[in-house]
């Protein structure tokens, strides 16, 4: 019996999670999230939490009101997400958290000995190299959440060993703006961007895969899980084929399905069987036709300004990780136009200082930096 703890239950992917702990009875020991205190309470009632958390101390001094006729503990505070992180009655974290937020999360998670179902991308992004060391020195196993992730993990589960692996397919929707040029990009709204064709997600990953940012960002996540910067990109608008690698002898082994992110979250959970999903079957026939492009790389910047923050390695990729959370939060608040983010991001990376060895504290601080850098720049 699973027992398991989800940070960022009250988003897209903490909500899916719970449809498929729901459907084989997993045991839901704690649950996290930023300030949506009547969801968290509904929640919280119907999976018979151990323990709840809310970063805003507002929310939760609300929730622990609501709740004060139960016996479910209720935290405030990035500390108390720490908490639940490592909290000793769960066995797996759901780390669901959109952002930065969730890099200490996961380090508290790994250092606790939990198994690591990762949704959080940003985690590896800007600290990769610590916390895949971090996993390792804790004989922790790190369990992609990510769509395209989990596709590529188990594509290599037929993998035969080391040196097999030739390169990995990353597959992108494209996002609503495929096939739309700069001058087209210039006028374009945080309502036209937030349109995706077909996933439905949260904001902050919606506008990333508006900009090709959610790609670029994908593409370091490979890097650290998988062991290889030998990634094509390859735009495919159905979203069915989720991502493929090639082997050696140039076979192509892909993972298909509806595109419904309750399937990466149940394997993450039940890795390695296989059980009943909530999901309906993939008709091939239904879709016909099943078409391929190269992405544009001039028009969407972004995936080559992650690429060269990766192979600066040190804190460039937290650099531009925090200033594409910047830059994205201030679209959408209709300060600065689409196509300011992609300049902003590279501005504020190109800004970060080389170092060859880095710690967290390094990382967060290369975070902060990037934020204050787009601040600015925008004033």
């Amino acid at each position: 019996m699973k027992n398991i703890s989800i940070l960022g239950s009250t988003g897209s992917i903490g909500t899916q999670a719970l449809d498929v702990c729901l459907m084989h009875s997993y045991n839901v020991r704690c649950l996290s999230a930023y300030n949506n205190a009547s969801l968290m309470e509904k929640q919280a009632r119907q999976f018979h939490a151990d323990m709840v958390c809310l970063v805003d101390e507002k929310a939760a001094k609300e929730l622990k009101t609501s709740l004060r006729d139960t016996d479910i503990k209720v935290l405030a505070g990035e500390d108390g997400v720490l908490q639940c992180a490592a909290y000793s009655g769960s066995d797996t974290v759901i780390n669901s958290i959109v952002g930065i937020a969730g890099l200490r999360p996961t380090i508290a998670a790994i250092n606790a000995k939990k198994t690591i179902a990762l949704a959080n991308k940003e985690t590896l992004v800007a600290a990769g190299e610590i916390v895949m060391k971090a996993a390792h020195d804790n004989s922790v196993s790190i369990l992609p959440v990510d769509s395209e992730h989990s596709a590529i993990f188990q594509a290599l589960q037929g993998s035969p060993g080391h040196g097999a692996l030739k390169k990995i397919i990353l597959t992108a929707s494209g996002g609503p703006f495929f096939g739309k040029d700069k001058a087209f990009l210039e006028g374009v709204t945080a309502r036209d961007a937030l349109k995706h064709p077909n996933w439905n997600m949260g904001a902050k990953i919606t506008i990333d895969s508006a900009t090709m940012m959610n790609k670029g960002l994908e593409f370091i996540e490979a890097k650290w899980l998988f062991g290889t910067e030998n990634i094509d990109i390859v735009i495919h608008r159905e979203s069915v084929i989720h991502s493929a690698v090639v082997y050696q002898d140039n076979s192509v082994i892909a993972q298909l399905g509806v595109p419904d992110m309750r399937i990466p979250i149940q394997y993450a959970l039940t890795y390695p069987q296989r059980l009943e999903s909530p999901v309906k079957e993939l008709d091939l026939a239904q879709y016909g036709t099943l078409s391929f492009y190269k992405p544009d790389y001039e028009t969407f910047r972004c995936i080559d300004i992650c690429k060269e923050a990766v192979k600066r390695g040190g804190v460039y990729p937290a650099a531009a990780n925090g200033a594409n959370e910047e830059s994205g939060k201030l679209f959408l608040q209709g300060k600065i136009k689409f196509t300011d983010i992609a300049y902003l991001n590279e501005e504020a990376m190109n800004n970060a200082s080389h170092k060859k060895s880095i710690s967290l504290d390094d990382v967060l601080a290369a975070d902060r930096q990037a934020r204050e850098y787009v601040k600015r720049l925008i004033e």
